[in-house]
């Protein structure tokens, strides 16, 4: 069959990305050995499919589960290897650290280990709270475990058992991210994160990427600082009251992806695309995306006790945002959670959640022929495997300008449903939704 295009020239349209974070998945028999998002009840999205076209995405290439800073790079348009300034960096642009050109920042879990640099959870349960985690995050910061190497070592904590390292040097010169994880569940390449799955998941050895003063002293002084952290930790008294209420302690750290400040950094996505931007957002990581892209963000934080109510709240300031902008990238983190936690029936209840209060209003009212919506995902994490794959993602493209095209008529697995739309890597995901290719190169 061939593969629609978008009709050239392009009408006038507003477009908007939605990332369903880690939507892609596999059959589970919890599911009725359908995936999760096959398995979900999903009429808005699938009335959306039926007036447009359904395919699947390869977010990075085959072989790479890709972290979701590296699958929304990608999506967007740019290299994440070279583009991406690195997961540690973009965290802490999410929460306003004022690095200098001589810092390294890294993304950190706060994790529960046996002691010995075995893993036990690398997320602590998913019970830490983002209170507890900023207790935990002052002690370490206060402890200064690296002041004998020239370098302040500074914790903040972001949401729940997630967090930054900020390193920065007092003497000796700049520091370099040019070294490796730490983190045993993710491998480093340039400015991308892409998932592992480890045999035994051993916290790792830090190493020099590149033979310089530099690489070697950064490595040196993130083992000697993880080395420090378990007697702060393990003493703590937010740890032992997690303790004494049976709960895990978040005793060690995982690091991973470090990242500076690029000399040159990527072209904003006005200039690469042409047209102003803006974005909704509810992790840090996210928002420091926006921030790189110089896209308007509207950080809302992550979803509160209330699902329904926040998708609600998500799709009214969606629309408020496409009233001001020619191009919106929303990002709703919901289903990626209970692929990692392995919740297949709690993912497909989150899709439903979603196409209900989210989707149900945003499109209420909404004129398709003057909007182009694209919905993916950054990567697939699968309940089965409880981790970030390789998975093509669905693409769904409706709107302006699209004809109706045979297919599945169910947003869904594209393994099981392909649509006319066929296979495509994420650097065609807005090239579809804006009927063209980008104005300057990455």
């Amino acid at each position: 069959m061939e593969t629609p295009e978008p009709t050239s020239p392009a009408p006038v349209f507003s477009a908007v990305l939605v990332v369903l974070d880690g939507v892609g998945d596999r059959p589970h028999p919890a599911t009725g050995g359908k995936s999760p998002v096959d398995a979900a009840q999903t009429p808005h999205l699938d009335r959306l499919v039926r007036a447009g076209a359904m395919g699947a995405l390869v977010v990075v290439r085959p072989g790479v589960a890709p972290e979701s800073d590296a699958g929304v790079f990608a999506l967007m348009g740019y290299r994440p290897e070279s583009d991406s300034p690195g997961r540690g960096v973009l965290e802490a642009l999410g929460v306003d650290i004022p690095l200098a050109p001589e810092d390294v920042a890294l993304r950190l879990n706060f994790a529960t280990s046996d002691g010995s640099g075995l893993i036990i959870d690398s997320r602590v349960g998913r019970s830490l709270t983002t209170r507890e985690s900023e207790e935990l995050a002052r002690a370490l910061s206060d402890a200064d475990l690296v002041v004998d190497e020239g370098v302040r070592a500074e914790v903040r904590a972001t949401v729940g058992h997630r967090g930054v390292l900020w390193l920065h040097p007092t003497r000796d010169g700049p520091l370099s991210p040019q070294v490796t994880n730490a983190d045993p569940f993710y491998e480093k390449s340039g400015g991308m994160g892409q998932a592992r799955q480890p045999a035994e998941p051993r916290i790792r050895e830090v190493r020099p990427e590149v033979e310089t003063p530099a690489a070697e002293r950064t490595a040196r002084v993130l083992n000697r600082f993880l080395a420090r952290v378990g007697p702060v930790l393990s003493g703590h008294r937010v740890n032992a009251r997690r303790a004494l209420a049976g709960k895990r302690i978040a005793n060690a750290l995982l690091l991973r992806n470090a990242g500076a400040l690029p000399a040159t950094p990527p072209p904003p996505f006005a200039v690469r695309w042409g047209l102003a931007g803006a974005s909704l957002t509810e992790m840090p990581v996210e928002r420091g995306i926006a921030k790189v892209l110089g896209l308007a963000d509207r950080y809302v934080g992550p979803m509160g006790p209330d699902r329904e109510a926040g998708y609600r709240e998500r799709a009214r300031i969606a629309r408020e945002l496409l009233a001001e902008y020619p191009f919106v990238y929303v990002h709703l983190k919901g289903p990626d959670e209970p692929g990692h936690d392995g919740e297949a029936v709690r993912k497909q209840e989150v899709v439903e959640s979603i196409d209900r209060s989210f989707f149900g209003p945003f499109l209420e009212g909404l004129d398709l022929s003057r909007v182009r919506i694209a919905v993916s995902a950054d990567h697939a994490t699968p309940a089965i495997v409880k981790a970030h794959t390789d998975d093509p993602v669905p693409y769904l493209l409706v709107g302006a300008g699209v004809a109706p095209q045979p297919g599945p008529g169910h947003f869904g697995d594209p393994r099981a449903l392909p649509g006319a739309l066929g296979e495509r890597r994420g650097s065609d995901a807005l090239v579809l939704l804006l009927g063209r290719p980008p104005v300057a190169t990455a």
